[in-house]
């Protein structure tokens, strides 16, 4: 699926890397919801891609959260988290993904948020598979 708008130089690989770690999670769709790619489990939003959204100057996620999870990740790292514009007023983080961030916590924060929304017959089809696992490591070149 397309990147929507152009957005921010370099965002294309970030992008491919955030969908191929949220795509290996069960019952995941994507679709493209106010021009940007946007994630689904049980046909509700899990994360949805901020690039450069309305001049951020960022390539982000904007991912669904456990209460809590938001005041506490936007304290202690601001350089990587932030309150998103519409959705964080519900405790969805913003997580960057040009920020250097570890991937490693970017996917974890990407399944947090999947589990936040995914159906419970989808949830027990949840143990980290070994293609989620691949998808959090960058690809060899």
């Amino acid at each position: 699926m397309g990147e929507g708008r152009r957005g921010r130089s370099g965002s294309a690989t970030l992008i491919a890397r955030a969908r191929t770690i949220a795509l290996a999670l069960p019952g995941t769709s994507e679709k493209l919801s106010h021009g940007e790619p946007t994630f689904f489990a049980g046909g509700k939003v899990f994360c949805m891609v901020d690039n450069d959204h309305h001049g951020s100057g960022h390539v982000a996620l904007w991912c669904k959260a456990e209460p809590g999870v938001q005041a506490a990740l936007v304290e202690a790292e601001p350089r990587h988290f932030f309150v998103p514009p519409y959705v964080g007023k519900s405790g969805s983080i913003g997580v960057r993904l040009d920020s250097g961030l570890d991937w490693a916590k970017v996917a974890a924060l990407i399944e947090r948020a999947w589990r936040e929304v995914a159906p419970k017959k989808l949830l027990g089809e949840a143990a980290p598979t070994a293609r989620a696992r691949r998808a959090r490591r960058p690809a060899r070149g």
